[in-house]
């Protein structure tokens, strides 16, 4: 998990609060390959409590021009898109308006990411507050939290191509 390490508005960055970011890998069922998976989400601790770090996620979301609900975005496919994503030295930085959060990435999870070529974001705006640094989450904490219906429903989707630094 990381917290976010570059911001251009104070005031968006303070009712989101601490902006955190965890990867995961699985395999896909629809193909049997491994993807990887990076969820990114606020504590719900901004100057507006919890109400308001979901609005400015769900702003945060529209600036970037991802959809929230159902529908997954290929950026590949998006003319102009902000939302980067570099994958280099055991390190995945993403990048989009507002917001620069790098996180540690497991071998298994680059070498899907590379294998695929892309990422799968989930930009999710229902606050997480007990995944906090420093407390060690479980796999069944995350399943339960990824697996929630309402949190998916009010998230942004996207395939974010993996770029390097030789790329």
């Amino acid at each position: 998990m990381s917290q976010t390490t570059s911001a251009s508005d104070a005031s968006l960055l303070s009712r989101l609060g601490t902006f955190m970011v965890i990867p995961w890998s699985g395999e896909n069922h629809q193909d049997g390959r491994h993807t990887a998976f990076l969820m990114a989400y606020t504590l719900g601790d901004g100057v507006e409590g919890p109400t308001g770090s979901e609005a400015a996620a769900l702003a945060v979301a529209e600036e970037a021009g991802l959809p929230v609900g159902g529908a997954v975005l290929d950026v590949a496919q998006a003319p102009r898109s902000p939302v980067r994503l570099l994958v280099e030295g055991g390190k995945a930085v993403l990048t989009m308006p507002y917001l620069h959060v790098a996180c540690a990435v497991p071998d298994e999870w680059t070498a899907a990411a590379r294998a695929r070529g892309s990422v799968y974001v989930i930009l999710a705006s229902r606050p997480w507050p007990q995944a906090v640094p420093g407390r060690q989450l479980t796999e069944d904490d995350l399943k339960a939290f990824v697996g929630d219906e309402t949190v998916l429903a009010s998230a942004a989707h996207c395939f974010v191509p993996v770029g390097s630094l030789t790329s």
